[in-house]
């Protein structure tokens, strides 16, 4: 497995929704080099017609690309570093001071909502699906703390050791970080073939008791809720990918695939498909962004139930971040299980939600979240 990193800035291109994927195709049209950035979650503003007025006291744009003057590729086995003078990079690399700030006040991580509000919103969203506005909604809702002095390296490497998941990323945009320890990825281009993973499902690990973690998975696995949540937004991504794939391509590889990770585990499923040709980087984002995993169904009414309730802007929490290459295949992941770091306001946020259902029990729900959020809120009270 080969991890890509991307420093200096030859170009780049900040944007927010409106005509934000227009000026993303000009941009790539002017260029053939590798482009690393991220997908806000509010595009779906531009994409869809939607608006937006909570606050957002992180401060990512909705969209964001540059084109590196440094490539370095991480294996296994070797550092491959792409750049003018590489022999100067590795050094700086070796030379880099990576110790953690001394003496930083202990965080007061609070909630925007509390449980009887929480179990109170999730109530009235059962209504909503019970009148057939929507069939399933994500919800989510923010931890936050404010006064935050953090090292964001510091917390992405004791996080990645806690948590360790396939699709992290540390990324940095002048004064914002986000540290992102997210198990899904979002989609993936490989010469014609696209190809999404989206995650619906969640059972907690039993450490130290392997014969009750191998229940909770099993349990998972036959769980007829988290079947429907998992199946209902596997429809949703078919549907997405129907709109760019040639005509009986698109195929379901995986369905309620069961992945074990240090505090969850998660079912997964994979849908792939043959894009039509020629289909540009940016039509592919219209027809499929943002995840239906992070949404629900139908996609636009949830995006206007979430906008409703919940009450601070998600900004790159539920967007994508990742790269496209010189011969434009891709690779984007879901910020989930993400810290977002603003380092001049000093305001810290991380966001969980599920998926919710007729069924849902509004207290189990509550649960969930606390469960996704575990591993971020252990690393911050260290």
């Amino acid at each position: 497995m080969e991890c890509l990193l991307g420093a200096g800035v030859r170009r780049q291109l900040t944007c927010p929704a409106g005509d934000a994927l227009q000026q993303l195709d000009t941009f790539m049209k002017e260029g053939n080099g590798w482009l690393f950035g991220h997908l806000g979650y509010d595009l779906k503003n531009e994409i869809e017609q939607l608006s937006s007025s909570h606050p957002d006291p992180v401060g990512f744009p909705d969209l964001y690309f540059f084109e590196p003057s440094v490539i370095i590729r991480l294996s296994e086995k070797e550092i491959k570093i792409e750049a003018g003078d590489p022999e100067t990079v590795f050094q700086e690399i070796g030379e880099e001071n990576l110790s953690a700030f001394r003496g930083a006040p202990l965080l007061e991580i609070r909630s925007r909502l509390s449980r009887e509000e929480y179990i109170s919103v999730i109530q009235q969203l059962r209504q909503h699906i019970l009148r057939g506005d929507c069939y399933e909604i994500n919800f989510c809702q923010e931890f936050f703390a404010e006064n935050a002095r953090v090292d964001p390296l510091s917390i992405y490497k004791e996080l990645g050791r806690i948590s360790p998941n396939p699709f992290s990323a540390l990324y940095r945009l002048e004064n914002t970080w986000l540290i992102c320890a997210s198990p899904e990825r979002f989609l993936r281009k490989q010469g014609n073939r696209i190809l999404s993973q989206p995650i619906k499902g969640t059972s907690k690990r039993v450490a130290g008791d392997e014969e009750k973690d191998e229940q909770s998975k099993k349990e998972l696995l036959v769980s007829a809720k988290d079947r429907s949540e998992n199946v209902m937004v596997v429809d949703l991504v078919r549907n997405d990918l129907a709109k760019v794939c040639e005509e009986g391509s698109i195929r379901v590889d995986e369905l309620y695939g069961i992945y074990s990770f240090p505090q969850v585990h998660q079912m997964i499923s994979t849908v792939s498909g043959s894009l039509k040709q020629p289909v540009t980087f940016t039509e592919i984002i219209r027809a499929t962004f943002p995840m239906g995993s992070m949404t629900g169904a139908p996609k636009k009414r949830v995006m206007e139930l979430i906008e409703a309730y919940e009450q601070t802007k998600r900004g790159i929490f539920s967007g994508a971040v990742g790269y496209i290459s010189p011969g434009n295949d891709f690779d984007f992941n879901v910020v989930i299980r993400s810290i977002m770091y603003n380092s001049s306001s000093r305001y810290l946020s991380f966001q969980a939600g599920s998926g919710i259902t007729f069924h849902s029990n509004p207290e189990q729900e509550w649960e969930e979240c606390l469960l996704k959020a575990e591993a971020i809120i252990k690393v911050l009270r260290m």
